[in-house]
Parts: C-alpha cells; sequence; structure tokens
C-alpha cells in the first residue's frame, strides 16, 4: 500500500558513475539485492550516517573509508549496497565480513579497500551470508551502466512497494549541470542524520567541503524532517557525490543554485519515502509557525506526527481534533499560552481561544480527514519561526507487515 501515484522518473546520465546489480540470493533467491555504484576517479563525496548507538557494521567501515580516503586527497571510488541483511547487532564479525565485502570488491575493481563504501539494509541481529554476497560481485559489475538507475533503485528495496527516484536539470552560469538520486526507506523511519539509504550524484566538480555543507543543510529539511513511525534505524545512511566531470562551481552565486536544486531532490525523495509508508494510506503535512525557535517548532510537529492516537484518527478519516490538541499540549514548552494557539486541518479550523473553533463543524472536519493528502497547521502565537516535516497515518497493514517481517 502506498499514497498516491508514483512514476519512476526519466533519470539523466551523470557522468563518471555507473550502476550495476546482482542477485545473491541474500533473503529471497532470484531478486536483485546487489548494487555496486562505480565512481570516476577525481570526484568528491559527503556522506551522513545515523546516529543510532548501536550503527551497523557497515555504516562503522564506510564512516571509517570515507575518512581515510579524506586525508589521502581522494574519494571512494565504489558503494557496495546489499539489501536483505543489516549486518547491524553483528559484534566484530559483522565488521569482519564489511570489510571482506570491501577487500572483494576492491580487488575485483583495481581500487584500495578504503576507496569501497558498504551498505547494508534488512534484518537486525544476522550475520550476512557471505558465500553467497561475495558470489554475486562479480554479476554486478558486469551490468555497469550509466543509465542504471531504476534497477539501483529497485535494488535497494527491503519492505518499499516502489522504487524511488528524483532529478534535476539545470543551468548555471550558462553551464548544463544534472542532478539525479535514489533513496529506500518505508519502515523504520525517523531518521537522526539522513535517510534510510539515499544516494544522490551530480557531475558537478564541489570542493568536498562545500559539498559537506550542502548535504548537511539539505537534509535537515529532507531527510531529518520526515517520520513514519519513530524509529531511527542502525543503517541509515545518505551519500552525495559530484563526479567533477561537468561544471566547476566554486562562487557562492553558483552554489546557492545547486544547493535549490539539490534540496528540490532531496525533499522529493524523503517525501516518497512517507508515501510509501509500510501500510499508509495517508500523507500529512505538519506545519508549526510562530514558535520562538526552529526547535521549538519541531518538537511540537514530531509530538503529533509520533502520536499514535493521532495516527489511527488519521487512518480512519476520524476527525478526532482533541488527539491533535493533547499532543501538542504535552511538549514542554515554557509559559505556554493554550489560548494564543490556533490549529487548523487543511481550510478548516479546529482550535482557537483554548478549546474548539466556534466555526468548526464535524462535517467538515471529517471530509478532510478523508482525503489521502492532508496538512496540519499550528500556530503557536509566540515568535516568529517555523518549522515543516511529513509523516503517514498507521494502520493494520503497518502491524501486518512488521509482524511477518521475519517470516
Amino acid at each position: 500500500m502506498a499514497v498516491g501515484n508514483a512514476f519512476f522518473p526519466q533519470m539523466p546520465e551523470i557522468a563518471g558513475l555507473r550502476m550495476g546489480t546482482g542477485m545473491a540470493g541474500i533473503k529471497k533467491p532470484g531478486r536483485r539485492d546487489l548494487v555496486v555504484m562505480e565512481i570516476a576517479s577525481g570526484a568528491s563525496v559527503a556522506g551522513t550516517f545515523t546516529r543510532n548507538a548501536f550503527c551497523a557494521a557497515p555504516v562503522q567501515v564506510a564512516r571509517r573509508h570515507l575518512a581515510a580516503t579524506r586525508e589521502q586527497d581522494k574519494a571512494p571510488r565504489y558503494l557496495l549496497i546489499n539489501t536483505g541483511n543489516a549486518n547491524a547487532g553483528t559484534g566484530e564479525q559483522g565488521l569482519r565480513d564489511a570489510l571482506q565485502s570491501c577487500e572483494t570488491l576492491a580487488g575485483l575493481g583495481n581500487v584500495s579497500t578504503d576507496e569501497v563504501l558498504p551498505f547494508s539494509t534488512g534484518v537486525i541481529g544476522e550475520p550476512l551470508p557471505m558465500e553467497r554476497l561475495l558470489a554475486g560481485l562479480p554479476g554486478a559489475l558486469e551490468t555497469l551502466d550509466s543509465q542504471g538507475w531504476q534497477a539501483a533503485a529497485e535494488g535497494i528495496l527491503t519492505t518499499d512497494t516502489r522504487p524511488k527516484g528524483a532529478a534535476r536539470t539545470l543551468e548555471i552560469d550558462g553551464q548544463k549541470v544534472a542532478i539525479a538520486g535514489i533513496s529506500k526507506g518505508s519502515g523504520m523511519i525517523c531518521p537522526n542524520m539522513a535517510t534510510m539509504l539515499g544516494f544522490v550524484a551530480t557531475d558537478a566538480a564541489i570542493e568536498p567541503q562545500m559539498l559537506d555543507r550542502l548535504l548537511k543543510d539539505g537534509v535537515e529539511n529532507s531527510f531529518n524532517s520526515i517520520t513514519v513511525d519513530g524509529d531511527t534505524s542502525t543503517n541509515d545512511a545518505c551519500m552525495l557525490i559530484a563526479t567533477g566531470q561537468g561544471a566547476r562551481l566554486d562562487s557562492e552565486s553558483t552554489l546557492a543554485a545547486f544547493g535549490e536544486a539539490l534540496n528540490e531532490v532531496l525533499v522529493e525523495l524523503a517525501q516518497a519515502i512517507v508515501r510509501d509508508g509500510e501500510g499508509a494510506t495517508k500523507f500529512v503535512t505538519l506545519e508549526v509557525e510562530q514558535a520562538r525557535s526552529r526547535q521549538e517548532a519541531r518538537e511540537v510537529a514530531f509530538s503529533v506526527a509520533h502520536s499514535p492516537l493521532v495516527k489511527t484518527a488519521l487512518y480512519a478519516s476520524d476527525a478526532n481534533w482533541g488527539r491533535i490538541l493533547a499532543a501538542v499540549g504535552r511538549v514542554r514548552i515554557e509559559d505556554l499560552d493554550v489560548d494564543g494557539i490556533t490549529i487548523d486541518l487543511e481550510e478548516v479550523r479546529l482550535v482557537e481561544a483554548g478549546g474548539r473553533a466556534e466555526s468548526y463543524t464535524e462535517e467538515a472536519g471529517s471530509a478532510v480527514m478523508a482525503r489521502e493528502d492532508i496538512r496540519i497547521r499550528i500556530a503557536l502565537g509566540r515568535g516568529t519561526r517555523s518549522a515543516r516535516i511529513w509523516t503517514t497515518d498507521l494502520s493494520h497493514d503497518y502491524i501486518s507487515i512488521n509482524a511477518d517481517y521475519r517470516s
């Protein structure tokens, strides 16, 4: 189940990047569960990773290898992604397995081990089936193709129902610049850095430190602003690759133009995850305004987004607005004047002056709740800062999907 129609977009070729997929039978036979991304020499690569204390072995190795290549004034040459097994909660054996996968791919690609970054997604706490994984690498390399975006997007899915891609092609100072990316995620979605897995690339030449800043700024208002179930994964990672094969962007104006387009791609990929949330039937935008700080606004938004009572009311199309009011009120905000708060459900005013709005009718509220796309706007009446996040409802199917996840 997913919200709205989604079609994988036409993706531009990114010079200096090729993608290949292979079948390793990690969880299920006969599906492409290995993805290899080959990056040309001379690129810049930035990454953000989960802050979960039990971060997976591939996250630890990827962070270490990314730092090592930076110190050597190099960049990663290969990204290796497997699905079906997260290689998380696997201790020292997991680290050895992640490193061995890098060593094997490095040998096949004739690069150093630290020029390979591993990524995994799937079941936590089980060892990687290394024999099958390593055996699948040659096949993935044989399919390397600059047009391999959709195959790669399909190859990184787990409980997702559809591949997710986004792209922009723009002109900056008379030079054509392409940006393209894919993401995966459906459940265990409440990022605390980036996304479940996201890979975005551009043909532009951008210095590594600037690439870091662009990615950090971009994920804050995209992947760090989504939640399906409030669970932060052990394996979250988002990578931004600048292959350096096209226009050089180094002035404030060119980087600003690029950053705007990059943010559009990141938001589109993040929203695609929410629309494909496990069991989701509603796509919900939460806007909190008139807060004293952005953090205050985000705390209120996430309190509503994480409320099981709000989420089940959304699923039932039940205009039980008191659940939203309660979720706002339980956030610990000093000197909060509830009489100054307004809550709107799209065009319908729910709350004002400390209670139900005089103009509110159950009929109007229920009509909005029956929509697939819903906007909830909360004005705190105490400042000028704001925040926006996206979430889903909570359905019977979410429980079924997760109850049967390892079956």
